[in-house]
């Protein structure tokens, strides 16, 4: 896979299982992550950008570079998202709601804004952003994080429509429960907040799945591979869930 691949958050989770399943096909890759920690420990054959996802002069000039060195771009993986406040609404400060969405959907938008007129200029590119199942489903205890996820996939049907004359693919990954410390966090509040145990809480997410499992970055990783390969040409304006199937968002306990 020859392709020059942008991917946001790249620098741990689902954005690190990306750039390395890019990486591993051939691709030259490019991530981009707040975190300078975890920018540092990824190869050095990536291109590393340490940026803010809501910083758009930061973006202006990050496109800026990869357009004098790579000449264009052929996947965005719009991945960059934060789990919010995990509460009651009523509980729910509004600048943590503004935060959530600022970064899942603001960083989404202007990711994909400033991807847009190099992939116009060469009539082709794949735009995947990173949804949700919060996405699908109403989330108890998560409304920030589900209303932004909601309208991530909006956005992507919305850019789906708009570019696929210009010979641009977007589509929506919508994972479902993943393993790793964003998932453990959340897993602590609920049980917290619902006065179970981490473990009650997990057993109610896996159990609310066809395949009673969560998933894990590397399987998002594959979906991105296939979204972004020439054997997905066709597939646009697609939401995917790669959940094992949820039958049931509000995890019993």
């Amino acid at each position: 896979m020859s392709k020059r691949v942008l991917i946001t958050a790249g620098g741990s989770g689902i954005g690190r299982a990306m750039a390395e399943a890019f990486h591993a096909a051939g691709a030259r890759v490019c991530v981009v992550d707040v975190d300078a920690r975890a920018l540092a420990s990824c190869p050095a054959a990536w291109q590393r950008e340490p940026l803010d996802v809501t910083d758009e002069p930061a973006i202006a000039a990050l496109f800026a570079r990869l357009r004098s060195s790579w000449g264009g771009l052929d996947v965005l993986c719009a991945n960059a998202g934060i789990a919010g406040p995990t509460a009651l609404i009523e509980d729910i400060e509004v600048e943590a709601w503004r935060r959530c969405l600022a970064i899942n959907l603001e960083g989404a938008f202007l990711f994909a804004k400033h991807a847009t007129p190099p992939m116009k200029a060469q009539r082709s590119g794949a735009m995947i952003l990173t949804s949700s199942t919060a996405g699908l489903f109403g989330y108890p205890n998560r409304a920030p994080y589900s209303a932004s996820k909601w309208a991530v996939n909006g956005l992507m049907k919305t850019l789906a429509m708009e570019l696929g004359p210009h010979g641009i693919r977007a589509n929506s990954i919508c994972p479902g429960a993943v393993e790793g410390p964003r998932m453990e966090a959340v897993l602590a509040k609920e049980a917290a907040i619902k006065g179970t145990t981490r473990d009650a809480i997990y057993a109610g997410y896996a159990g609310g799945t066809s395949m009673r499992s969560f998933v894990k970055a590397e399987d998002i990783a594959a979906m991105a591979l296939f979204l972004a390969s020439d054997a997905a040409r066709l597939v646009s304006g697609q939401i995917i869930a790669v959940d094992g199937h949820t039958e049931n968002p509000d995890p019993k306990v």
